[in-house]
């Protein structure tokens, strides 16, 4: 596990983009709350962070690479395109996938829909780069306290990931949901 901060990140650019494409599991930055991620088409990367949440079949939500890829994955009408464009910002949109390939099986295990957000965060510049979506979930055991700082961080979650994106504390509230399938 390593512990890096923006600088890094941003002077290490080549390392993050490759290490997201390996399936790489990060904990991460938002506009929000951190988050834990990895490569949404990966399968092994998205049971992995089932087993580090210790988190059963409940679907994850993903950073979307782009307007575009919503666009093309997710099936739209007047109203959720209008309600998407609060995006970036600290919203999590469902809408009901009409590409299922664009995120392993093991995103939602349950049905066709997928949570999706843009955070307005400089984070999400890297998923973009990377062209994939995104796993974004809270930094905790399921059903426990979210973290808001690297002293908060659960010890098996820490040595269970691979790079820790740390910004100092972030004790701000997760994103608002909304239901647009």
């Amino acid at each position: 596990m390593k512990i890096v901060d923006r600088k890094f990140t941003e002077e290490n650019k080549k390392e993050i983009l490759e290490a997201i494409k390996n399936g790489k599991i990060f904990i991460y930055p938002t506009d929000t709350i951190y988050g834990i991620g990895g490569d949404a088409t990966n399968a092994d990367s998205v049971k992995k962070i089932r087993e580090i949440k210790q988190r059963d079949i409940k679907p994850f939500s993903v950073i979307a690479p782009s307007m575009k890829w919503i666009e093309d994955n997710c099936f739209l009408n007047e109203n959720s395109k209008e309600q998407l464009k609060k995006l970036p910002g600290p919203y999590t949109f469902f809408l009901n996938l009409k590409n299922k390939k664009c995120v392993s099986e093991e995103v939602n295990p349950l049905n066709n829909s997928v949570g999706i957000r843009i955070p307005k965060h400089w984070f999400a510049d890297f998923v973009k780069e990377s062209g994939v979506p995104f796993i974004t979930t809270s930094v905790n055991l399921s059903g426990k306290s979210f973290m808001t700082k690297l002293e908060d961080l659960n010890n098996e979650i820490k040595n269970s990931v691979d790079y820790i994106i740390y910004e100092g504390e972030n004790a701000g509230k997760e994103s608002e949901k909304i239901d647009l399938r």
